[in-house]
């Protein structure tokens, strides 16, 4: 029985890897879809970003409460995995609480710290759970928020239900196994001895139980905690939560540049600067591809990375002056929609093989026209993001598109350029009465 039990496991395990890592691959190769854009410059800076940012959750701490909590959960996350070690070590070679033997009294700590954190994370989980569907925070309802659709919505509220009984799975395993232990039975009292922070509260629940009903119930735990781990790890690559790993590459390759300025494209500042004399032209002019974008292949791999990366937490939204007037834009819906445009171009892939064009872009059919012209260009959203995200970015590069390649701009957008054409100001006067207003001054 106990070799079988090794075997399945070992199955489980190799089936989680493979699905996982074919996920993994998938996306990968879907961010790189994008256009080459260096980010490898400065990397002490880089580093430091990532640090403060991703590991240090500094953004998050903008709003005390709800950072401290969401840090509970990442903290827990992170540290309460450690144990996930030596469950699949456990599995693997059949053993039961492997490190016991020699971490002694140090094994009590580790758990006992596993413990206090996972009821952390299981109190958090049910605050936010209350948070979206009992006092319905604004920025998460759908009657405000047009992107807060069924599935944004049912996947935040079915992560925190995982996490939940992920986290009760643990401390009711641990209450068992102690109650296994008091009453003699095999490997158990062998293991430990004692009860653990937590998990003692939760004994009287259990002790009317026979041993052979707590035996199973120990083991169905187990499996469920381990198997739940596995599910969710692949979970993840679907669900908005992959940003819990992509936070870091995603803060580490942010834009270092000053928020305020925004990238021209080469070739426009070349021809330019040829116009003015300041330049020559190449013997062997380079190919000038598309102005803006129009789809995911136009905006770079980074921009692609932010989709993957968003949270969805609408903190940019919520800051949006575009959005808080009413009109149409919301930079998280800018995000999800490109993560969305994404997520078809793989299905397409899978379905009818790489070279299939499902003739969509994102231009159009996922962000319309009124959206991404309703930007002020203010920078609020890129500054609320609590892992360096840029829906600014995209929007520019949309808009330039939109300008450039079909000259569709706004009257009073027009007039502004034909201005700074030719008076090289945003206003209807010539630059010889710039300083006209100064005139009476004394």
């Amino acid at each position: 029985m106990q070799i079988l039990s090794q075997v399945l496991f070992v199955i489980a395990l190799g089936v989680a890897a493979y699905f996982i890592s074919r996920r993994v691959i998938l996306i990968k190769k879907t961010i790189q879809l994008g256009r080459a854009e260096d980010r490898t410059d400065q990397p002490a800076e880089r580093l430091k970003t990532m640090l403060l940012i991703a590991f240090g959750q500094k953004k998050m701490f903008n709003r005390p409460l709800v950072g401290f909590m969401h840090f509970i959960i990442y903290a827990g996350f992170l540290i309460i995995n450690i144990e996930v070690l030596e469950i699949v070590l456990d599995g693997i070679l059949g053993t039961h609480r492997l490190f016991f033997p020699f971490l002694g009294g140090f094994y009590y700590f580790l758990i006992n710290f596993f413990e206090i954190l996972a009821l952390g994370v299981l109190s958090v989980c049910v605050i936010f759970l209350l948070r979206r569907n009992v006092v319905k925070v604004q920025r998460f309802q759908e009657s405000r928020h047009r992107e807060m659709k069924t599935w944004p919505r049912t996947d935040a509220n079915l992560i925190l239900t995982i996490e939940i009984l992920l986290m009760w799975a643990f401390l009711s395993m641990n209450a068992v196994d102690s109650l296994l232990q008091a009453r003699g039975v095999g490997h158990y009292a062998e293991a430990l001895t004692g009860s653990f922070a937590i998990s003692q509260w939760l004994q009287p629940l259990f002790s009317g139980w026979s041993t052979d009903t707590l035996i199973v119930y120990e083991r169905a735990a187990w499996w469920f905690h381990i198997l739940g781990i596995m599910g969710f790890a692949l979970y993840v690559t679907y669900s908005k939560h992959l940003h819990i790993f992509l936070a870091f590459p995603n803060t580490y390759f942010s834009n270092l540049k000053p928020k305020g300025e925004m990238p021209n494209m080469p070739a426009v500042t070349k021809e330019v600067k040829i116009m003015l004399g300041l330049d020559q032209p190449d013997e062997t002019p380079a190919e000038v591809g598309r102005f803006g974008a129009k789809d995911v292949r136009d905006l770079s791999w980074k921009n692609l990375m932010d989709a993957y990366s968003c949270t969805e937490c609408g903190r940019c939204t919520s800051a949006c002056p575009a959005n808080i007037t009413g009109k149409k834009l919301s930079p998280r819906k800018i995000m999800m929609d490109t993560r969305d445009r994404l997520e078809d171009i793989q299905k397409g892939w899978l379905k009818n093989g790489e070279d299939y064009d499902d003739g969509k872009t994102l231009l159009g059919d996922y962000i319309l026209e009124e959206e991404i012209l309703a930007c002020t260009t203010c920078n609020a959203c890129v500054q609320e993001c609590p892992v360096n995200i840029s829906p600014l970015d995209i929007i520019l590069q949309l808009r330039r598109y939109k300008v450039m390649e079909e000259s569709s701009a706004p009257a009073s957008w027009n007039m502004m350029f034909s201005n700074l054409e030719n008076n090289m100001a945003p206003w209807k006067f010539s630059p010889g009465d710039r300083f006209n207003w100064a005139d009476n001054l004394k």
